[in-house]
């Protein structure tokens, strides 16, 4: 019997694993990723962009709030909310027409809230809206007498009297 050799010799075949995965990316898989991510953001963004509006608005009223709850705590201490020309600086610093013993600040000296533009509150006292006082944030466009003011009255209520 003559001997066989086991092993032939061959010309060496690079071998793969099965179900490697592709060393790279083609433009054709690229370019849909990309069309993906496009389509989402379109989706996407105008739904944010309406939601942080709605969040400055919403920071704005609880600013406000704060600064009503101060302007009660003043009226409660005092018998008159602080005048126009006394403004919302009457809840941090004492006031001329108020005796030192009788003054206690309502709002601590780094504490004078903003709105959510960082512009401060407009305040009037007496109101002019049928109100003790307004209290006015002038919006986005920083300016007052716009659609966008943020106030603690209405149209409504302003047309009433």
């Amino acid at each position: 019997m003559r001997a066989t050799h086991r092993f032939r010799c061959r010309t060496p075949v690079r071998l793969t694993r099965l179900g490697a995965p592709p060393t790279g990316f083609t433009f054709l898989e690229i370019m849909f990723v990309v069309l993906i991510i496009g389509i989402m953001m379109t989706l996407v963004m105008p739904n944010l962009v309406g939601k942080k509006r709605k969040a400055e608005i919403a920071t704005t009223k609880q600013q406000m709030d704060g600064l009503k709850t101060a302007l009660q705590m003043y009226e409660m201490t005092h018998g008159e909310f602080p005048t126009t020309e006394q403004g919302l600086d009457a809840l941090i610093n004492r006031p001329s027409e108020v005796a030192e013993e009788d003054w206690e600040p309502c709002l601590d000296a780094d504490a004078m809230p903003r709105d959510a533009w960082k512009n401060d509150f407009i305040y009037r006292c007496p109101g002019e809206h049928g109100r003790y006082y307004d209290l006015v944030s002038a919006g986005p466009d920083r300016e007052e007498g716009t659609e966008d003011d943020i106030t603690n009255y209405t149209k409504k209520d302003s047309d009433n009297f």
